[in-house]
């Protein structure tokens, strides 16, 4: 199971940065400019993604979602700073810090008490924490896809079946 999961977490890095070397083919033009839409940025949604799993992966290693939720503010504000190109650092960055988590591990499934102010108290493990994570950027990775389209640009596949295909 270890390893499923930590190949859906691989298929999200891969789907980010996919993305994100479509959205540097595009400009900076494209990546801030201002629409109607569910982020008022293709940046945010980027920013969005990088500051949700990192808080994450700080609740996988001990911290309360509270925390983790306090901390994104200043995550947040940082990310939004940053260009495409240092905001890909990041997410680099980020995906070895999850990477030599997973690789610690010698379990994912162990249930850990998660702690959502918004939806309360449950258990979980960090398998299902980790899903969360894949299912999350896959569900904005659509919402940007829709914002290039809204904008008149093309998008990129970065489904899951391509993924199988694309190392």
């Amino acid at each position: 199971m270890k390893q499923q999961i930590r190949n859906m977490y691989d298929f999200h890095v891969w789907a980010n940065q996919t993305m994100l070397t479509h959205l540097k083919k595009l400009g900076k033009d494209v990546y801030t400019r201002e629409i109607q839409s569910v982020f008022p940025t293709v940046s945010k949604v980027i920013a969005h993604i990088y500051v949700v799993d990192a808080g994450w992966l700080d609740m996988m290693q001990g911290k309360s979602m509270n925390e983790a939720m306090a901390d994104s503010v200043q995550l947040t504000a940082d990310a939004e700073s940053k260009s495409m190109e240092e905001l890909e650092l990041m997410y680099i960055q980020l995906s070895e810090r999850f990477k030599a988590y997973l690789d610690e591990q010698d379990s994912l499934e162990e249930t850990i008490v998660l702690d959502n102010p918004y939806a309360g108290v449950r258990e979980t493990s960090r398998a299902e924490m980790l899903l969360q994570v894949v299912n999350h950027g896959t569900y904005h990775r659509g919402n940007i896809t829709a914002m290039l389209r809204q904008m008149g640009h093309a998008s990129v596949m970065t489904e899951y079946g391509l993924y199988w295909y694309a190392g």
